[in-house]
Parts: structure tokens; C-alpha cells; sequence
């Protein structure tokens, strides 16, 4: 296997992403290098000054593009407090905020910082959304330069009780009896 010396790891701040983010830094060995994305979206971002402003504003007033980045910088801070002795372990570790469509941003962030491996922990869609847009996972992975991981979790596999035998085997057994 070949040696990882750079490894991307895009988070959307969710429980799912700390599962990658978890599997990823298992995986770094001594001179791994980590990169940390958040891609923050402007339109999550959108605040009203008051109340008010609600009824007499037609449109909500938005925050500037540094604000954004910045809230978004602690929200990323604060959500890799958890993972503080991980981060000890591992020489380099980069945090990184941008502003734009997440999986053009993270496939140009691949391509600048020629990364070995990108992790990923795809979020469930209805099979209406995933049919006509695809998920973000699914996308990055046509894309990207270099080989993405995607960390799922474990399936819950409920066995068979074998109380109820399905219609298409009831006419089976009975027409050969």
C-alpha cells in the first residue's frame, strides 16, 4: 500500500462527518498530513438583524462574506475540540473555511494541494433527491483527482423471523404438493 502523505477530509459539521473524521485520523500514519475543509454556504448564513425587520424587509438582510467565514472557523473549532488528542497524534493539521459550492470547492482543494486520499461520510437522501441531483459524496467521487474514501455506518440487518413465507413461495409450495 502506498504511503498517505496528505488526506482530505471535508466535514459538514454533522454526527456522520465524525465518523470520518474518527476513521481518517485511524488511518494517518507518522507523516501524514491533514487537511480539515469546511465549505460554508452563504445562504445558511442569512440573519435578520431584529424581528421586526421581518415584516418590513421583503428580503433578509445577509452577512458579509468574512462574517460567514468567520462563524464558520468557530463552528469548525468547536466541532474538532472532540477530537483534540487525535489531532496531537498527527505532525500537521490545517483547518481550512472556504465560501462556495461544496463539491467544486473540494475538488479544486485536491487538485491545489495534490492530496492522496480524500474521506468522506455521505449523508442519506431520499431516492428522489439522490435520482436527480446526486449526493454530494457521489459527485466528489466522479470528480476528484485521487481516490475518495466513503465512511458509511453500520447497517442494521434485522434477521428474518421466518413466520411469514412471501406470496410468490406459497404458490410454489402449493402447485407442487
Amino acid at each position: 500500500m502506498t504511503q498517505l502523505k496528505k488526506i482530505l477530509v471535508p466535514t459538514d459539521l454533522s454526527g456522520r462527518s465524525r465518523r470520518g473524521l474518527t476513521y481518517a485520523f485511524h488511518m494517518a500514519e507518522a507523516e501524514t498530513e491533514f487537511i480539515v475543509l469546511h465549505v460554508a454556504d452563504e445562504f445558511q448564513a442569512w440573519a435578520l438583524y431584529s424581528d421586526e425587520m421581518a415584516f418590513v424587509s421583503s428580503s433578509a438582510p445577509t452577512w458579509p462574506a468574512d462574517r460567514v467565514v468567520q462563524e464558520a472557523t468557530l463552528d469548525l473549532n468547536r466541532f474538532l475540540e472532540k477530537h483534540k488528542e487525535d489531532i496531537r497524534r498527527v505532525p500537521t493539521v490545517r483547518r481550512k473555511v472556504i465560501l462556495g459550492d461544496v463539491v467544486e470547492k473540494i475538488v479544486d482543494m485536491a487538485r491545489e494541494e495534490e492530496v492522496d486520499l480524500i474521506v468522506m461520510s455521505p449523508r442519506p437522501h431520499g431516492t428522489l433527491k439522490r435520482f436527480f441531483l446526486g449526493s454530494v459524496t457521489d459527485r466528489v467521487t466522479r470528480q476528484a483527482p485521487c481516490p475518495v474514501l466513503s465512511i458509511c455506518p453500520p447497517q442494521v440487518i434485522r434477521p428474518w423471523r421466518g413466520r411469514r413465507v412471501p406470496l410468490v413461495e406459497r404458490i410454489l409450495l402449493s402447485s407442487q404438493v
